[in-house]
């Protein structure tokens, strides 16, 4: 089965704001953290059941490389990126997301 992933608009400003958090803090940084999140969604793409529900029908891969965690959901073909967190950010804003 071949799914479709689509990033939610806030999830877009949170890789946005972590982008320009690595790039200011060295040049080339922010592209290697878009590297690594390229290479998660790929694998939500391929796969998304993989990863472990964390809450309800939601579900988180770790970036690697970087503090990160991405968080989904699966509903039919459809992938929904509904959040890309830093791993100490406080886990009850991501359920309002959801």
């Amino acid at each position: 089965m071949n799914f479709i992933v689509t990033v939610r608009k806030e999830a877009e400003l949170d890789i946005n704001s972590a982008f320009t958090y690595y790039e200011n803090k060295r040049a080339g940084l922010g592209n290697d953290f878009l590297l690594c999140i390229e290479e998660c969604l790929s694998k939500i793409e391929r796969n998304p059941k993989h990863y472990k529900v964390i809450h309800n029908t939601l579900r988180r891969i770790a970036v690697r490389r970087f503090p990160y965690r991405i968080f989904y959901l699966v509903q039919d073909d459809l992938v929904i990126v509904t959040a890309v967190f830093h791993a100490r950010k406080d886990p009850q804003i991501w359920e309002i997301r959801t």
